[in-house]
């Protein structure tokens, strides 16, 4: 066994497995984890990376969206996290809970070519874990409204309005217009409230993210405000998965608006007859006064702290963080650079549609940074969509979702308890 492990050794620091030339003798190449659609085509993007740095080799891990993260954590309990990773958003903070992650400040400081003010502010707060920076973006995703420009203006409506008031109004004029159901809002997917919710003040975890605060003032009228659309028949109460062709339907008109992300420009393009491709548009969500808030999502770029070669790492972080490198990842993905220098080139610079996403991601606000963010967020969903099914009160819903968030958070209570006591002793 010990001379089969000697064999994979001298097997992983060989050229043939990495991309470039031959790394510095017994290191080995770099190895980086990427995920889905972007673990596929980064490779092509380092060709340059390896003209400017012929002494690192890189070895580039694919993984599917569905096995990534418990192959992650399965690599932080073998000792066997790679060097380099994409990390989903909401992932930094059960990672950086672990103490998997390497602080990025210091490496920042010395490299000099990544500034944040240069990025969106609510995308990079989703890297900074009780005020500690442990991942850059990577990319980006918000959400906010696609819409059939010319079935609004038939219906009086000859621009987008900003605040809820104003789209209500203009969701009663396409119904009076003949389109029943003016707004498709899928009742399994959360990203549309989470965003309602996002516009308010108010925090959606108080006391340090130990309880659930939905009971809030803020949330009580995003809550409100999004039920009030299935109780007015603005939206149908269906899931994404009873619309056969999303793409066709919108065409058709069967609904008028739609709140989605980045990758949906691609695709009505691709998918709409030639004759209505000019008659849709983008625009940032309406909020309860003015201009609205939206989600801050998209991947990080990480350093492990188990790596032996962060210096390394950090090399390719910063190239892959080049916003010339960014938009030729956005020619390769479709996904939006979380850089403003990137949006100030060609093509986003000139492209209508894809500026509704600037304008949107200048608004976006962080989720709260706590690993168990992502079963809070179904959870609201899910009772949101049994308070519309059941009609049930504003009240009703956001107790039982209070109380079924502190039941999450039980444990993150008795952590943050017993290292307050180890401190103080």
């Amino acid at each position: 066994m010990a001379g089969r492990r000697a064999v994979l050794r001298a097997a992983a620091g060989a050229c043939t497995l990495a991309l470039g030339g031959c790394t510095r003798p017994g290191a080995g190449p770099l190895r980086f984890w990427g995920m889905g659609r972007e673990g596929e085509v980064v490779g092509q993007l380092l060709t340059d990376f390896q003209r400017e740095h012929p002494e690192v080799s890189v070895r580039v891990e694919q993984l599917p969206w569905t096995a990534a993260h418990e192959k992650l954590l399965t690599a932080f309990a073998g000792d066997a996290t790679p060097d380099l990773a994409q990390l989903g958003n909401t992932w930094i903070a059960e990672f950086a809970a672990l103490n998997a992650l390497e602080p990025l400040q210091p490496w920042l400081e010395r490299d000099g070519g990544i500034s944040r003010s240069d990025y969106f502010d609510g995308i990079w707060r989703t890297n900074e874990i009780d005020g500690t920076l442990v991942g850059v973006p990577w990319y980006v995703d918000t959400r906010l409204l696609f819409y059939r420009r010319d079935l609004f203006e038939r219906a009086g409506v000859p621009a987008m309005p900003d605040n809820w008031a104003g789209f209500t109004a203009a969701l009663d004029a396409l119904q009076r217009a003949g389109t029943p159901h003016p707004l498709l809002l899928p009742v399994q997917e959360f990203e549309p409230l989470l965003a309602f919710a996002l516009q308010s003040d108010d925090a959606l975890l108080r006391d340090g993210g130990r309880f659930g605060n939905f009971r809030s003032a803020g949330f009580r009228r995003a809550l409100a405000f999004y039920m009030e659309r299935f109780a007015r028949g603005h939206a149908p109460t269906i899931s994404g998965g009873d619309i056969a062709n999303l793409w066709q339907e919108f065409g058709r008109g069967t609904f008028a608006c739609f709140i989605s992300g980045p990758w949906n420009i691609g695709e009505l393009d691709r998918r709409l007859p030639a004759a209505l491709r000019g008659s849709w548009a983008t625009a940032p969500l309406p909020g309860p006064g003015g201009p609205g808030a939206s989600t801050a999502g998209g991947s990080s770029l990480v350093v492990f702290r188990r790596s032996r070669r962060q210096a390394d790492a950090m090399k390719l972080l910063s190239f892959l963080s080049r916003p010339e490198v960014q938009l030729r990842f956005h020619a390769l993905t479709g996904d939006m650079p979380p850089r403003r220098s990137a949006w100030a080139r060609a093509p986003l610079a000139s492209d209508a549609r894809a500026r509704a996403f600037a304008t949107q991601l200048e608004r976006a606000k962080p989720s709260p940074a706590v690993p168990e963010w992502e079963r809070i967020a179904q959870e609201m969903q899910l009772v949101a969509t049994r308070a519309v099914a059941e009609r049930w009160s504003i009240e009703q819903a956001t107790t039982v979702l209070d109380a079924r968030v502190d039941a999450f958070l039980a444990k993150r209570r008795w952590m943050l308890e017993r290292a307050a006591r180890s401190g103080s002793a």
